[in-house]
């Protein structure tokens, strides 16, 4: 991954904390972050023109490769959360989401995901597939 944005595209998406993401201690368990990012993921891969399973339909995945997160303060049932992400590295074959969590003005929990491009035929990684290259070097600020 080598090309960089200083003002990528970014989509929040907002939710209600609800009880059964939390854990014994009453705050959200903390893979439901993960599935937090996995939404305003989606609904960022939807603002490059293409919904994630127009993209699957095109027979084209992109697969999580790892997957980092930082807990700084704990969100609780009832709370309304709001997830930014945005494409904070995109390579010729991959991509890194960064995300933030936040209630309010306090910033809860950052992460990021790296993802790489994978033809859903043959289960092998693969370039950016070319009806996608341009949509998301828009989303990641890289536009000419």
């Amino acid at each position: 991954m080598t090309e960089t944005s200083p003002q990528p595209v970014r989509a929040d998406t907002e939710i209600e904390v609800r009880y059964a993401e939390t854990d014994q201690m009453g705050v959200v368990h903390h893979a439901n972050y993960i599935v937090w990012f996995e939404l305003a993921r989606t609904r960022l891969c939807a603002l490059s023109g293409y919904h994630y399973a127009d993209i699957e339909k095109m027979g084209f995945l992109l697969m999580v490769t790892g997957v980092q997160v930082s807990y700084r303060r704990p969100a609780r049932y009832g709370d309304a959360v709001k997830i930014a992400c945005w494409g904070d590295r995109l390579g010729s074959r991959g991509i890194r989401f960064a995300y933030e969590v936040y209630r309010g003005d306090d910033l809860l929990v950052t992460g990021s995901t790296e993802h790489i491009w994978v033809d859903s035929a043959t289960g092998r990684p693969c370039r950016t597939p070319e009806p996608l290259r341009e949509p998301f070097r828009r989303l990641a600020g890289l536009a000419e």
